[in-house]
């Protein structure tokens, strides 16, 4: 696609220069999406809190963020409504930074999203974060409800979208456009932390020549994670004096000491995709996963999965920093779906401990 068709709307092109993040806070290049998983037999109640306990032990292990995913129409997942998700855990936390990664703006208007996080930054100051994706975040027919049966091109239509986000959250919009006397209220001082999501070339290419922060899903496409995070170093066109890129890139990664652990981390990532694929949206049996890993199935398709990053603490973090250092990205973020919430607490923990040491 022409860069002049990823542009965004010239209301905004100022806006998206000040959302430069800044690390400099202390904390580690270090975040974790989390999908927000609801175990086998628990209620959605006590995925939220186990949402909040995950949130409370990244925080002390040093980590820089917390993002919650958009995903819609699963039995196996918390997360269809992230901005409540937000709220929640910022009520019960200090100074992690808390957001979504993303909201998937063709499903909402403009003004709304500007609304609640603009609410959000008043409830915890200087500690939003919005991911901006122009995926549906679910199957065809729920996407078609949640625009309400709207017929359009959500590609198409992405930049002029984050042309009127950005206008909202900002300065406004000029004089004579038709949206200028509107306000998001509340009011507040500051921006979101913004990025946009990629797992194709076309976020990290829409990021960078609109002066933004991108964040790719190596999850997603670990073929082109490396190549277009550089391009996107590359292509990026600061929109005032002194700004630089700023990237991040999304692993699929688990760290024990326990091979058991790593094995039941592994098993049940892939028997997740495939479930996935089959049209198959319920928490995975525990059961079910120890059948599978024993599979001559899942043996000899264990090691040909280039998403995962599996093993002790020390080879997982150290491997982490090799693909920073291989995508140019600033920050990694963690992602750890799993049967156990505690495993992948300590994961975590782990990955940041060891993270240190190595780094």
């Amino acid at each position: 696609m022409d860069t002049a068709d990823e542009a965004l709307p010239e209301a905004a092109e100022e806006l998206a220069a000040e959302d430069q993040p800044d690390p400099a806070d202390g904390s580690l290049p270090l975040a974790v999406l989390d999908f927000v998983g609801i175990e086998y037999g628990e209620s959605a109640a006590s995925a939220l809190a186990g949402a909040v306990g995950v949130a409370r032990a990244l925080e002390a292990a040093g980590y820089r963020r917390y993002w919650v995913s958009e995903h819609h129409n699963m039995h196996s997942l918390a997360c269809s409504a992230p901005e409540l998700l937000i709220a929640h855990v910022g009520a019960f936390t200090a100074r992690i930074r808390v957001g979504a990664a993303g909201i998937m703006l063709p499903n909402h208007a403009a003004l709304k999203v500007a609304e609640t996080f603009r609410t959000l930054l008043a409830m915890y100051p200087g500690r939003v974060d919005l991911a901006l994706g122009r995926a549906p975040g679910t199957d065809p027919l729920t996407a078609h409800v949640l625009r309400r049966g709207m017929v359009a091109d959500a590609a198409a239509e992405f930049p002029a979208q984050v042309g009127e986000l950005l206008a909202f959250l900002g300065d406004g919009f000029p004089a004579g456009h038709p949206y200028q006397p509107l306000v998001a209220a509340p009011v507040v001082d500051e921006q979101p932390q913004l990025f946009i999501l990629g797992s194709s070339p076309y976020g990290p290419r829409f990021a960078a020549v609109n002066g933004m922060s991108a964040v790719f899903a190596h999850h997603m496409s670990p073929d082109l994670a490396f190549d277009v995070l550089r391009d996107y170093r590359r292509r990026f066109e600061p929109r005032r004096a002194g700004d630089e890129p700023y990237s991040a890139m999304s692993v699929l990664a688990f760290a024990s000491d326990d091979p058991d652990a790593v094995v039941d981390f592994e098993a049940a990532w892939t028997l997740t995709r495939r479930n996935i694929q089959r049209g198959v949206r319920e928490p995975l049996a525990p059961e079910a996963v120890r059948e599978f890993r024993e599979s001559e199935d899942f043996r000899s398709a264990r090691h040909r999965d280039g998403r995962m990053v599996t093993g002790e603490p020390k080879a997982v973090a150290e491997r982490l920093l090799e693909m920073k250092a291989l995508a140019e990205a600033d920050e990694i973020v963690v992602v750890t779906p799993s049967l156990d919430r505690d495993r992948r607490k300590a994961s975590f923990a782990a990955i940041a401990d060891a993270w240190r040491h190595a780094s």
